[in-house]
């Protein structure tokens, strides 16, 4: 995840966590899975992109994102999604180098 600007890897219960701009937009809860915080609808689309790897990630009744078993997905896949949630929790002076204000 370091190709993504200003991300930074911290601590996050006893395991790590990926923000941007102080925000978690990813999650490592064991070697296994990664959590990937999302909107509905990209939830949506990637679970049907990869039901076997992909599930819904909820806290309490609350969509969060998803739970991606990371021995079965693809990398192409996988990046996309990271790259995504890193997208909604930039601010826009990463996300578009030529603007100037968030």
């Amino acid at each position: 995840m370091a190709s993504l600007p200003e991300a930074t890897e911290q601590d996050h219960h006893g395991f790590p966590s990926f923000r941007v701009a102080g925000k978690i937009f990813a999650t490592l809860p064991d070697p296994r899975h990664l959590h990937i915080m999302l909107d509905e609808p990209e939830v949506q689309v990637a679970v049907a992109l990869a039901p076997d790897a992909i599930e819904e990630l909820r806290w309490g009744s609350r969509l969060a994102g998803v739970r991606v078993s990371l021995a079965g997905v693809s990398e192409d896949l996988l990046s996309d999604l990271v790259v995504l949630a890193w997208e909604r929790k930039a601010p826009r002076r990463l996300r578009d180098p030529r603007s100037t204000t968030d």
